[in-house]
């Protein structure tokens, strides 16, 4: 199932993407008494019998909105937490000078970082030097406290695409990369968050293009550490929370792997877009 959060007035609503355009599901059970979950995080929450409830809501007559003429909300607006990946594509590691990890390096964003899909990013005046990068995230479905790789992909409500934007300049200003990362919208998701059973995250393929031009192009095969590998390795240090979303890690094609003679940063009025097979493409302009 492919499912949405959009914008209506000052409310988030969920949606489910169809063929013609998007269900509007808050609207439709307000309406009509449906027994539905209202809000991603319902969803997530309820898990199998809330997906079960949306497969049926589906098969009714349900108003369908023009998907173009939607503002877009992040996929998933109240995680508890936002882990993310660093130097999980031998390419990626090999072109920032830096050995491949023996282990999952793992750093954060925080919440004022979402941002959704078609959502105009503003670049701070107090930074410089800045990089795209195109990522799989991971979205937390159950409580998950010491799991196993064997079991991990089982705590996965779905997938959706994700691009860990970087202040280069502030990131690697100390040995914590936390100020270059959790800027203001640095965590553009969306537009879609796929649920689990609809794909498999270890073969799907990656691009991140800039003004239309492809400067990342690799498949989640190249991981060093792969989608099960990185929730049983985190689970085991912090318990994960239901909404809780990890982005996986970049390949090889950041601004930050270039030659330093060669290196043009992000500017304001850049288009970023970045796809990831069978999710979608997430697409954001910076100013």
């Amino acid at each position: 199932m492919r499912l949405i959060n959009f914008k209506l007035g000052e409310q988030i609503h969920l949606g489910i993407k169809v063929a013609d355009g998007v269900i509007d599901v808050t609207s439709f059970v307000r309406d009509t008494l449906f027994v539905a979950p209202t809000t991603m995080e319902q969803v997530i929450a309820s898990g199998q019998e809330g997906l079960s409830q949306l497969t049926e809501l589906i098969k009714q007559k349900a108003k369908i909105l023009a998907e173009e003429q939607l503002i877009y909300a992040p996929c998933v607006v109240k995680p508890e937490k936002i882990l993310c990946v660093g130097l999980n594509y031998v390419s990626h590691a090999a072109e920032s000078k830096i050995d491949i990890p023996t282990a999952p390096v793992l750093f954060s964003k925080f919440n004022n970082a979402l941002a959704a899909h078609q959502q105009i990013i503003p670049l701070p005046n107090f930074a410089g030097k800045f990089d795209y990068e195109a990522e799989l995230v991971i979205v937390i479905g159950k409580e998950a406290s010491n799991v196993s790789k064997e079991e991990a992909l089982s705590y996965v409500f779905g997938y959706t695409t994700g691009n860990d934007l970087s202040s280069r300049e502030l990131q690697f200003r100390s040995g914590q990369w936390l100020l270059g990362k959790t800027c203001d919208h640095f965590a553009p998701i969306g537009p879609y968050l796929i649920t689990a059973d609809a794909l498999d995250p270890n073969s799907l393929n990656i691009t991140c293009e800039v003004n239309g031009v492809a400067r990342q192009v690799a498949n989640t095969r190249d991981m060093i550490f792969d989608c099960a590998t990185i929730i049983s390795y985190a689970s085991q240090y912090m318990t994960l929370q239901p909404g809780d979303i990890i982005f996986t890690g970049t390949p090889s094609g950041v601004i930050l792997g270039y030659p330093e003679a060669e290196q043009k940063w992000l500017k304001a009025g850049d288009e970023i877009k970045v796809s990831i097979e069978r999710i979608g493409t997430l697409q954001n302009v910076l100013a």
